[in-house]
């Protein structure tokens, strides 16, 4: 692998909202540089490595476990149904999420995936965003968290959190020109025909 490559995982569970994860697949994978290196290389977790059934039925079988998976340099953590009705209440998960934090370089949600990096303790004192629908619960059950409203996503350093669905691939163009500049990320939003002002 090379040394100059961005480790960037994505945290999958069942009924997750395809495009939470889908998006910023497709946006870190697509990337290349000039010269044709792609610069992140990207993963799938789930808890226990296990095929999972994402919303509306796509089985996607994750590359680890979170006992076999790499360090990250790149979290990714969706949101969906399953996040918000199940993996919030899952100890292991918040727990894992709470510890990855130390390991990583940029922590990041998609839509209720804010929920889940809310409920590890990660955005106290944070501004932080999430799906419309849910703004209200962010701001009812974690009061410490200053919710961001009509904004694709939010940037607070080490940690970014997106709205709802499409809204991670805003996010995850904003991480391709905060670390490769604009240039790149323009070139990569071209290449998927997303219209997007770099």
């Amino acid at each position: 692998m090379n040394a100059n490559q961005w480790k960037a995982g994505i945290f999958l569970f069942d009924d997750v909202e395809v495009l939470d994860f889908a998006g910023p697949f497709e946006v870190f994978s697509v990337t290349a540089l000039e010269n044709g290196d792609k610069p992140f290389v990207v993963k799938t977790i789930s808890e226990k490595g296990n095929l999972i059934v994402a919303r509306n039925g796509l089985k996607v079988q994750p590359d680890y476990s979170f006992d076999n998976m790499p360090r990250f340099d790149i979290l990714i953590i969706p949101g969906g149904l399953g996040a918000r009705e199940r993996e919030i209440h899952n100890d292991n998960v918040i727990t894992w999420i709470r510890n990855e934090m130390k390991n990583v370089q940029l922590m990041t949600s998609v839509c209720t995936g804010a929920l889940l990096l809310a409920k590890a303790g990660l955005l106290k004192g944070k501004m932080a965003t999430t799906h419309w629908a849910s703004l209200e619960r962010l701001e009812t059950e974690f009061p410490e968290v200053t919710v961001q409203r009509e904004v694709k996503f939010v940037d607070e350093g080490n940690i970014v959190t997106s709205g709802g669905i499409s809204a991670g691939i805003n996010m995850s163009f904003h991480i391709v020109k905060r670390i490769l500049g604009p240039e790149v990320a323009q070139t990569t939003a071209k290449r998927m025909e997303y219209d997007i002002v770099i």
